[in-house]
């Protein structure tokens, strides 16, 4: 089996993303499902990640700690290739109803090989006005 297509654009976007820690307003197609969110580097990635089970007992340290290696060796990682993109303040949309989950800062990583297209900017909900004024 072949292994599936990257797009090089995008590729590009999340190595610039690994290397300078650039962020970016993204939206992905995926399987179906639109993902849009902050794209973010890695490191940043697993050490936000690793923040979730800081004050845990000693297994959730123990993660914490890998997670936190896991971002260091993704940030020396400077010349390979990229194979998952990070994204922050995530939403996900299936069909046209309101995003999954839709209250919270939500990490997000996904494969770059599972990415169908993308477009450049967040989806945001607009904001509801609970008193109209007449």
């Amino acid at each position: 089996m072949s292994e599936a297509a990257k797009d090089n654009i995008l590729e590009s976007f999340v190595n610039a993303s690994n290397q300078y820690d650039f962020t970016l307003d993204i939206s992905l197609l995926v399987n179906g499902a639109v993902v849009s969110g902050t794209m973010i580097s890695a490191k940043e990635y697993f050490e936000t990640l690793s923040e979730s089970f800081e004050d845990g007992n000693d297994i959730a340290q123990t993660l914490s700690d890998q997670l936190v290696k896991a971002g260091e060796s993704a940030n020396s990682n400077k010349e390979g290739e990229a194979n998952f993109v990070h994204l922050k303040n995530t939403s996900i949309y299936c069909g046209d109803s309101k995003p999954t989950p839709n209250k919270g800062k939500i990490l997000w990583r996904g494969k770059l090989s599972e990415v169908d297209s993308f477009f450049l900017g967040k989806i945001t909900e607009p904001k509801s006005s609970s008193s109209k004024k007449s």
